[in-house]
């Protein structure tokens, strides 16, 4: 089996996946002071429930964007797995050009979703990512990554509403019943929800405006991330849910750089 660890600003994602196919996973909050020791213990209760032992996985491969979790994360694959993970950003192929002149700048997880966005809905493509920032990437007819856009992610959006007005509550982000909202809730809700259908549609539009050189009628828009079934409801700019985008990537990744298919 393999593992494959997805370690966001918010949130590392935990993946087994045996024979080709996802088997579980679990979604922990992202600390760089935990320890292997640490996330072995959850592991264990989590895994028991599946009845996955840790001898069955046999190789790993990580995804971050929080170096100072890298070394928990890695320790945790040899002590607990005894297996050397592949870390991407490490000497992993990728499989696809990075057509920038500072490609070590883009962030791991952005890499490993244009590889699957590529290869499960083939380019030119825009995959819109529901994360810690919300981030736009722009992968072309060949394949190649050409860059992309970071805006900030919806939840920070809202933490930042409340912090910086006083009489501004936290609230859970969904879509309203109006745009007009009758009381201070309703206004939030509205502003939050419409206002990044209103991100998405403007920034989907522009990029292909940049791209005019392609068909942009073959331009497809994939959302991953908590959120992406949320806001995919309520525009048409958005045409593919993928929820497991970047969990395939990474077992994309560890099959192009291993020869094994988990």
């Amino acid at each position: 089996m393999l593992l494959a660890i997805d370690a966001g600003n918010t949130h590392t994602v935990f993946a087994v996946i045996e024979g080709g196919d996802l088997r579980r996973q679990w979604r922990a909050a992202t600390s760089a002071p935990r320890t292997a020791d640490e996330y072995a213990v959850w592991l264990t209760q989590l895994m028991e429930l599946e009845r996955i032992r840790f001898a069955d996985v046999g190789e790993a491969i990580i995804s971050t964007v929080v170096p100072q979790a890298l070394f928990d994360l890695r320790k945790l694959c040899r002590d607990y797995f005894g297996c050397e993970p592949l870390v991407v950003g490490e000497g992993v192929e990728l499989g696809i050009d990075v057509l920038l002149e500072r490609s070590a700048e883009v962030g791991a997880d952005r890499l490993v979703n244009a590889v699957a966005a590529g290869d499960r809905h083939g380019g030119p493509l825009i995959v819109v990512d529901f994360g810690t920032a919300t981030t736009f990437d722009v992968v072309d007819a060949d394949g190649s990554y050409r860059g992309g856009v970071i805006a900030p992610g919806v939840n920070l959006s809202l933490e930042a509403l409340h912090m910086a007005a006083a009489k501004l509550p936290r609230i859970a982000v969904e879509k309203p019943r109006r745009v007009v909202g009758g009381g201070t809730l309703e206004a939030m809700r509205s502003g939050v929800y419409w206002g990044y259908i209103g991100l998405i549609e403007g920034i989907v539009g522009r990029v292909r405006e940049e791209f005019s050189e392609t068909d942009v009628s073959k331009m497809k828009v994939v959302a991953t991330g908590g959120l992406a079934p949320l806001f995919a409801g309520g525009t048409d700019a958005i045409e593919h849910v993928d929820p497991d985008l970047t969990i395939r990537g990474l077992q994309l990744l560890h099959e192009r750089n291993s020869g094994s298919a988990g």
